[in-house]
């Protein structure tokens, strides 16, 4: 078997949060197509991604699809003068999934077989509340509720406000960014009401996550915290500082009594490394769509095995996220739970041929071969931003 074409599919959907996926389709000359897909947060990212893919794509027409160990580091590899992290293990990681696909349904075999086989029958599960829909005390309620009645135990949100500056008049937003890393008094009480409202709706049985998604210098990141800690009971704080510094994430877990979790944008197994020997987290949440695939994603999970962490894949995208992601964990003992961007699944029905079924909370996988599930083209063809 031969790899014939490699595409990216750049779509544009209202079942993204952001408007748009990035799929990528790997066909061979024995007619077999496996999927993979990249999860980004700007269109800009989306389109160089694009751009590298067909360059990257060039570089496997005519490789043989079962060697999937070999091919990871001819493409990681290819990358080293100009740097390997960002953009091209993305890259990777989604041709890494879909030569996966190909090789399960070669085999006609799900890729948790491939992996040594399930150590459990289902994926438990963590999910968001739509903050969009948080308008008022009677909405945050509402959507708390039907979160709690799917059956989830345990969700994640951040409660903090969005932070803008000005720069010759045009306002920046901060929500996902870092400029100067503060957070004034009333947006932090705001955000320690928001997170006392949640516990209090969801109940003691439900975990509470926070993420801080990494835009807090360290003496604010440790006083929203400690503030967080008194409001709600919280169970994990999400990435409270920039992924640049260490030496900051030290500083931070060392004043707070939340456990940390930290991953989603640490590419590749040797960026886990220093998280694990310097014990500066106790969730590890690599995201199977940036961290290198499944090939590492596998890695990852059995280095944070040696030191007893839990890992728990981040998820914010698509339906080849969700199950490349769960397909790993299902033979990860240290499994904690999977990301899903929200607790009804039902909007990447367009994208798939069959629904996910995450009821009461978990996903159940099927015993189809290689993912478990196929694109739908047609969407797919009628929905192509280029």
């Amino acid at each position: 078997m031969k790899i014939t074409s490699v595409r990216p599919w750049l779509i544009q959907s209202s079942a993204s949060y952001w408007g748009e996926f990035l799929f990528v389709e790997v066909d061979t000359d024995e007619g077999i197509t496996g999927w993979g897909e990249i999860t980004t947060t700007t269109k800009i990212a989306n389109r160089a991604l694009v751009a590298m893919l067909r360059q990257v794509g060039s570089m496997l027409v005519g490789e043989d699809p079962t060697l999937i160990e070999q091919l990871w580091h001819k493409l990681f590899r290819s990358f080293t003068y100009m740097g390997s992290r960002g953009a091209a293990v993305e890259c990777v990681s989604a041709i890494d999934i879909a030569l996966w696909d190909i090789r399960g349904k070669a085999l006609g075999m799900p890729i948790n077989e491939l992996l040594g086989g399930p150590v459990r029958d289902e994926i438990a599960l963590y999910t968001h509340p739509d903050q969009r829909k948080f308008t008022s005390k009677e909405a945050v309620v509402a959507e708390i509720h039907d979160i709690v009645k799917s059956g989830h135990t345990a969700l994640k949100f951040d409660p903090f406000p969005q932070q803008g500056t000005h720069v010759d008049g045009l306002a920046r937003e901060q929500r996902d960014g870092y400029l100067e890393g503060s957070m004034t008094r009333k947006d932090e009480r705001e955000a320690a009401e928001l997170t006392a409202l949640i516990r209090e709706t969801a109940g003691p049985d439900i975990e509470i996550l926070i993420d801080a998604h990494g835009r807090f210098d360290v003496p604010t990141a440790i006083r929203l915290c400690r503030t967080l800690e008194d409001a709600g009971q919280i169970d994990w704080f999400e990435e409270p500082v920039p992924p640049e510094s260490f030496n900051a994430l030290k500083q931070v877990r060392d004043k707070v009594n939340a456990p940390i979790s930290w991953g989603e944008r640490g590419h590749t197994k040797w960026d886990f490394v220093p998280i694990l020997e310097n014990k500066l987290a106790d969730y590890i949440m690599p995201d199977v769509t940036w961290t290198g695939g499944i090939t590492e994603l596998k890695k990852i999970s059995a280095m944070c095995e040696a030191y007893y962490i839990p890992v728990s894949p981040h998820d914010a995208a698509g339906p080849i996220n969700v199950v490349a992601g769960a397909q790993v964990m299902m033979t990860v003992p240290n499994f904690y739970k999977l990301e899903t961007s929200e607790w009804n699944l039902h909007k990447y029905d367009v994208l798939i041929d069959e629904p996910l079924d995450n009821s009461n909370g978990s996903l159940k996988l099927t015993k189809r071969p290689g993912l478990g599930v196929e694109m739908n083209r047609g969407y797919l063809e009628e929905n192509q931003v280029e």
